[in-house]
């Protein structure tokens, strides 16, 4: 079950959300919290239910043991730390995933690293780290959260009308990113990359293409769990922030997946030093940061080069770049444009050879190869066209001052509401005649 199934869109979204909001207990609304986690996992993952319960049960244990214990705390950690990466290594390395185990690995990580820093951030209450791994929204591809943060809206959950109807405009913007846009740029990428021959003018479409479907895709589940969340009376933080307009690979980094750079910040670049020791040593934690990101996405050799990549890249304006001038002038945005798309074939690709391929075609493939451009003119068509272009606008940071103006006032809010509704028949007739891949970043 996706978010922008039948079953969840009909059934499991309007039933649980009615159930939750209505209860007039806490303990109520907490097992409803915990029971539509489970049954939402089980949708997707049946098999997996024990696991995500043994991470409930093993990190409350150890979160427990971390408060009460006078010694062996670290060794405590460690251990526990060590076990919920092997756990993730070996399922990475067998290539069948349990559904979300790259995020409730992280967030229990997170939980047990947090209490041993202070003693306030654990609890006592088994449920509670229940409603920490199991909230549905994030369950499966975040955005990640600590538990302090979450904490509050165990019992208190900010449960409002306007904040209702702000979640459920924001889930349908997600879930018009994921039906419309990124399925349209999705045609296209796909279509380039299952080419055995390629010229350059299909490369640069499928490379540019498939950073349209991932952004949209990530992001448009991103916008959905927080809207869901919204729904729920819970804040979930932003993930992403017009990352192609970035005019450095740092900022890049600190517009995309923002909950996961966090997450490695606080959890293994703060640890190994930062940048308090130095230049060299700032580089070499970078280096292993980026490369612990690209494992994190998977353990074949291309997730590896492409985090690599990008750690390559922010090491030299680490060195190169200390005045943060490259952001302010207008090459850095291509500069920054042209690692990332590259980066994202390294990504996409299904295997080296096949980005070696991709790459050597965007830099010297002149020559049109006439299947090539057969492929591009039959997927081109004006409904093709109109959709990624929306979709390029969509990146820029358009909405927010639009949004900015309107702040407060009625008419504008009842004309979002009104689109909301279009846009929402809109997916609902894709829905009827499409089917659609699962989300990247669950795959993770």
């Amino acid at each position: 079950m996706t978010f922008y199934s039948p079953v969840f869109l009909f059934a499991f979204l309007p039933v649980t959300a009615v159930l939750y909001r209505s209860a007039r207990s806490d303990s109520l609304r907490r097992a409803i919290w915990v029971l539509s986690g489970l049954a939402f996992y089980a949708f997707g993952d049946i098999r997996h239910v024990p696991l995500l319960l043994a991470f409930c049960a093993l990190h409350y244990g150890v979160g427990r043991f971390l408060r009460t214990a006078k010694k062996g705390k670290k060794p405590a950690l460690f251990a526990c730390v060590c076990f919920d990466l092997a756990v993730l290594f070996f399922y990475k390395s067998k290539g069948a995933l349990p559904l979300g185990i790259s995020v409730f690995t992280f967030q229990a990580i997170s939980y047990v690293a947090d209490v041993y820093q202070n003693l306030e951030n654990g609890t006592n209450d088994f449920w509670e780290v229940c409603q920490y791994l199991t909230f549905f929204p994030q369950l499966t591809a975040g955005p990640f959260a600590k538990f302090g943060a979450l904490r509050p809206y165990f019992t208190r959950p900010e449960l409002s009308w306007d904040d209702g109807a702000k979640g459920i405009r924001r889930f349908v913007c997600g879930l018009t990113k994921k039906l419309v846009l990124s399925a349209a740029a999705a045609k296209l990428s796909d279509a380039m990359f299952a080419l055995v021959q390629i010229d350059a003018l299909g490369a640069w479409l499928g490379a540019i293409s498939y950073c349209l479907q991932l952004y949209f895709d990530f992001s448009g589940y991103s916008d959905m769990a927080i809207g869901l969340g919204l729904l729920f009376g819970v804040r979930l933080p932003e993930n992403f922030n017009y990352p192609y307009t970035a005019g450095s690979v740092t900022e890049f980094w600190r517009r995309w997946h923002i909950s996961l750079s966090h997450w490695f910040r606080d959890y293994l670049y703060i640890p190994l030093g930062g940048s308090r020791k130095g230049t060299a040593r700032t580089v070499l934690n970078k280096l292993a940061v980026f490369l612990a990101t690209g494992l994190w996405h998977g353990t074949g050799l291309s997730f590896v080069f492409w985090g690599l990549w990008h750690g390559l890249f922010c090491s030299l304006e680490t060195v190169f770049d200390r005045k943060k001038t490259l952001s302010r002038h207008w090459y850095g945005h291509i500069y920054t444009l042209l690692v990332v798309i590259f980066g994202f074939v390294l990504f996409r690709a299904e295997s080296l050879p096949q980005a070696g391929v991709m790459l050597r075609a965007m830099l010297t493939g002149f020559a049109p190869i006439d299947a090539c451009r057969l492929m591009i003119r039959n997927l081109l068509t004006a409904r093709e066209v109109f959709f990624l272009l929306a979709g390029i606008f969509a990146c820029l940071p358009v909405w927010p001052k639009i949004r900015e103006k309107l702040e407060g006032k009625r008419a504008p809010e009842l004309l979002l509401d009104g689109v909301s509704v279009l846009a929402f028949l809109v997916c609902a007739a894709q829905l009827a005649s499409n089917s659609f891949q699962p989300f990247i970043y669950a795959g993770f």
